[in-house]
């Protein structure tokens, strides 16, 4: 059972603030963390938990949350805090009542976020490692995308999936891919921009004015294509968010390829986080790929 008066305390220090009697609600969406609603009779918070052990990557998800949120682009939920009680560990944020996207909404996300990829960073990596859903995300700086992608996304997965026993074939095709990588890349240089990282339709919502709301980010310094291309995998983005996103920064031909190399990254992490249900699809888009190379 969480220990909910040690998190109100932790917000009270924080925020100078007394709240009161608080109520806690549980809030429904996530596979990785339990989510509440805390409220008193005058503010609201949003509430993840983890285990104990679980804190560090709730410090990194705080520090790409202020990460996004100092490009001023995009409307980020406001970090209050994050720490760790005897049973839990914990993140608090602002709590926004979220709605669905429209059209006008949709053009103004696709817009912002191009609008923050266009912001060029040092260096590919972060400077710290995260997670990607509870799997470890390593983000070392390189200065060669394809390095950096090779090694510390493609390969780290396929060394997950190896280690969680989804066999020999997997890592063969993958080290083919990863032999035959630079073909994918002709003419093509990325530049490092700051990534959610983790762009599903789950992660992004509207605000009570209108405004595009990303969170649940997976930040680090990459290629641009990689949002757009997880923003692909499950749906929920519009016509009209591409539009934008292209309108303001036009993606590069190359993309419509290089889109399934992006999101094999997510779906061997699927198949590391869920089980094999997912294997048959990694396996398909490890051969997809291997023929356009």
């Amino acid at each position: 059972m969480a220990n909910f008066d040690a998190i109100v305390n932790h917000i009270q220090q924080v925020t100078g603030q007394h709240l009161g009697k608080c109520n806690h609600t549980t809030v429904s969406g996530g596979g990785i963390n339990d989510a509440y609603h805390l409220s008193s009779n005058s503010q609201s918070y949003f509430v993840k938990l983890n285990t104990t052990e679980r804190e560090f990557m709730f410090e990194a998800e705080a520090q790409g949350l202020s990460e996004l949120a100092a490009t001023g682009c995009i409307r980020i939920p406001n970090v209050i805090c994050f720490g760790q009680t005897s049973q839990n560990s914990y993140v608090v944020l602002e709590y926004i009542p979220c709605q669905p996207f429209n059209t006008s909404s949709s053009r103004l996300l696709g817009e912002q976020l191009a609008q923050m990829h266009q912001l060029e960073q040092p260096f590919f990596g972060w400077h710290c490692d995260n997670t990607i859903g509870s799997t470890p995300q390593y983000n070392p700086r390189e200065h060669d995308w394809l390095t950096f992608w090779q090694q510390h996304r493609l390969q780290q997965q396929l060394t997950f999936a190896k280690q969680n026993g989804y066999g020999q074939q997997l890592q063969d095709k993958g080290d083919k891919l990863s032999e035959r990588l630079a073909n994918l890349f002709d003419g093509y240089q990325p530049k490092p921009a700051l990534l959610h990282g983790d762009l599903w339709g789950g992660n992004a919502a509207v605000s009570p004015d209108g405004n595009p709301i990303i969170y649940d980010p997976a930040c680090y310094y990459g290629d641009r294509e990689t949002d757009i291309a997880m923003t692909e995998l499950f749906g929920g983005f519009s016509q009209e968010f591409y539009a934008a996103y292209q309108a303001t920064f036009p993606l590069d031909t190359g993309y419509q390829i290089r889109k399934n190399l992006y999101n094999l990254y997510h779906i061997l992490n699927h198949v590391n986080l869920f089980g094999g249900s997912y294997l048959s699809q990694a396996s398909n888009m490890l051969d997809q790929l291997l023929s356009e190379t």
